[in-house]
């Protein structure tokens, strides 16, 4: 079964009290944003997920359900599933080393213009992987199934808030996934 990587954005952080109940669900497999006091719970919180599954979709639909079951009161909002990479992150993808990586960015190798970091913190840069892939002409299969089916699983997180009545079951939408993407 393929591995992918994907964030969930979450309407809070955890307390450390929900770690463990989440732990103990996904085996450690998704890093959650945490907090310690009652009012830094008003921001948004995130999960960095690597999960198993036969698709994306049933992925994520799986750890939405760990998480949302693990800490009472807590939803999930948004995915992204075209993750931001770190240089060594970038080099372990394309089969290069973080130097070759490097010099890449700088435009002392290949043809140029690799794209631009996505963002930049504490002199840490990030990019977005379909960016880069495209960059180094690289077809990964999981980009084609990520844009469909992070918006189609993002407009039923919208829906699910909005109208909870008539939101359809987590299932239906992999499985109308499941014949659509390939």
């Amino acid at each position: 079964m393929p591995g992918y990587d994907f964030v969930l954005i979450l309407s809070r952080p955890l307390y450390e009290d929900e770690l463990d109940p989440l732990f103990d669900r996904t085996h450690g497999q998704v890093t959650v944003s945490i907090i310690s006091e009652p009012h830094h719970a008003e921001r948004p919180g995130n999960a960095t997920c690597t999960w198993q599954g036969p698709t994306l979709a049933t992925a994520i639909m799986e750890v939405i359900a760990h998480l949302e079951s693990s800490a009472p009161g807590l939803h999930v909002e948004r995915v992204e599933a075209d993750p931001l990479l770190t240089i060594r992150d970038i080099a372990e993808r394309v089969g290069r080393t973080p130097d070759s990586v490097r010099l890449a960015i700088t435009g002392a190798r290949g043809a140029g213009g690799f794209p631009a970091s996505e963002l930049s913190s504490a002199g840490h840069r990030l990019w977005r992987w379909s960016k880069v892939a495209a960059w180094y002409d690289l077809d990964d299969p999981q980009l084609r199934e990520a844009w469909p089916t992070a918006r189609a699983i993002n407009g039923w997180l919208a829906l699910r808030d909005v109208v909870p009545d008539v939101a359809p079951a987590p299932e239906a939408i992999t499985n109308a996934l499941s014949a659509v993407v390939a």
